[in-house]
């Protein structure tokens, strides 16, 4: 029934929107002037922002069952006021922008992501020494560029899970998860992490975060990866007599079977679809009420939704049960990030404003007296932002405060895309809210009966073991 009902809808939202053909819009879009804006209008986006950090800890049971209701109240906060004071036509034209070119292909890209992903199942007997583990984050923090961090992530962590479920000491190789497979991997493409993906509708090409992000991605990957060897060996030493792998993997088969493999040709067709989006270039575009929709895009959102519903169809229902599966994760960050992407209007607005604008200091911080860049502050306020402000928002955010046009980023300031590339996709792992896949995984190891840090607990780790590899970035790149 879910299925039939979101196959509908989205079909419907297609048609009725999508389809509307380009035509005279009057005057002109509205525009909405940062420079007359006060920071009171983004208190709804630091709401909702504090309300995902807060909420589930004081609050938990409240907050899973009506966490959809908080961001639609924030979001409420700040459409209703907006309109009054600005008007329903300005009030329409940037909801209408945000869904259409940033939420809408957001969202679709990680709900194919997770569902193809999660259509994958790795079974084996796996037993969780230090080189099995350290190979599963080695492996995911390669495959997290190409599949996304949300689909490496829901592809490893069951089967990691399974592997070290008899060790008494297995929350680091959790925590080591979050901050290589679901964050840093994810470096070199656009479907790789969701703050690049947003670079990439904004017009960043699809390998430039191939190239430029590779160096300090493989620096840190290989200083974690080592770390998390040594720390992994200590723990190992320290569980005592190892278990019988016949008797602990019964029912699972010897060596290593996938099920569900059809998902990874699915995978190469996601991939093709983003590809395809970002060289193919028509010229031709749909108008929804000032907001234009290129042709490419609309294409490879319906291509993103047709192989989400073929991995569906294609994947045994028991697989999926048998692997945990549910829907639970990706409607959370839907309902979210909905929220999110309505209230941070006014924030980008007023970050756009530059030095006229409420947040001058913000501003000035990151540009020295003779107008230039200062690329280690780009790195380490879009780092400690993204850390507290879920990485995607914040990464628009700076990329709108360096200017916002993509060829001059990749040109001349490029140093400065890498910076702000860099903190968000970094430092996204920071916190359980930096980045989607975070709380994805934190959940998942919970329901298995892994007692995961708290919020701060979580960012004592990250500062232990992440601050000082940003640092070295910092003196190295910046």
């Amino acid at each position: 029934m879910y299925q039939k009902i979101t196959t509908a809808t989205l079909t419907i939202l297609f048609a009725i929107l999508y389809s509307i053909p380009a035509q005279a819009a009057g005057a002109g879009a509205p525009h909405l002037d940062g420079g007359e804006m006060a920071l009171i209008w983004a208190v709804p986006f630091a709401g909702i922002l504090l309300s995902i950090a807060i909420f589930p800890l004081v609050a938990e049971d409240f907050w899973h069952h009506h966490f959809g209701k908080i961001s639609a109240a924030w979001a409420l906060a700040f459409m209703i006021p907006f309109t009054l004071q600005f008007g329903w036509e300005l009030a329409l034209f940037e909801t209408l922008h945000v869904f259409f070119l940033e939420y809408l292909p957001f969202i679709i890209l990680l709900f194919a992501l997770f569902t193809v992903a999660g259509g994958v199942r790795v079974r084996g007997k796996l037993q969780g020494t230090p080189i099995v583990n350290t190979t599963f984050l080695l492996i995911g923090t390669v495959i997290a560029s190409w599949m996304g961090t949300t689909g490496a992530a829901m592809l490893l962590i069951r089967p990691l899970i399974r592997a070290n479920e008899w060790r008494t000491h297995k929350v680091h190789v959790i925590v080591f998860f979050i901050f290589l497979v679901a964050n840093i991997g994810g470096s070199l493409t656009p479907l790789g992490d969701p703050p690049l993906f947003l670079g990439f509708l904004k017009g960043v090409s699809f390998f430039w975060p191939t190239s430029h992000m590779l160096a300090p991605m493989a620096l840190v990957s290989v200083i974690l990866l080592a770390v998390f060897f040594l720390l992994d060996s200590y723990y190992y030493k320290k569980e005592g007599s190892l278990p019988d792998l016949n008797e602990l993997h019964k029912d699972e088969p010897d060596g290593i079977k996938i099920e569900g493999g059809i998902n990874i040709l699915l995978l190469g067709g996601v991939v093709a679809a983003v590809l395809m989006s970002g060289i193919w270039k028509p010229g031709i575009e749909f108008t929804v009420f000032h907001v234009h929709v290129e042709l490419q895009n609309v294409l490879r959102d319906l291509a993103l939704i047709g192989l989400a519903l073929l991995s569906l169809k294609l994947t045994s229902r028991s697989s999926r049960v048998a692997n945990g599966f549910s829907w639970f994760p990706i409607l959370e960050v839907g309902k979210l990030f909905a929220g999110i992407f309505i209230t941070i209007i006014p924030a980008i607005a007023i970050l756009k404003a530059g030095t006229s604008g409420a947040l001058e200091p913000v501003v000035s911080a990151v540009t020295s007296e003779s107008g230039e860049p200062v690329n280690y502050m780009y790195f380490w306020l879009t780092g400690i932002l993204s850390s507290f402000l879920d990485n995607a928002p914040t990464y628009l955010v700076f990329f709108n405060t360096a200017g916002g046009d993509a060829g001059h980023l990749m040109g001349p300031l490029a140093n400065t895309l890498l910076a702000i590339s860099a903190g968000a996709v970094f430092m996204g792992a920071n916190t359980y809210i930096g980045n989607a896949p975070n709380f994805m995984v934190r959940s998942i190891a919970e329901e298995r009966g892994i007692s995961m840090p708290s919020f701060f607990g979580y960012m004592v780790w990250s500062c232990i073991f992440l601050v000082p590899c940003f640092v070295l970035i910092t003196f190295v790149f910046f």
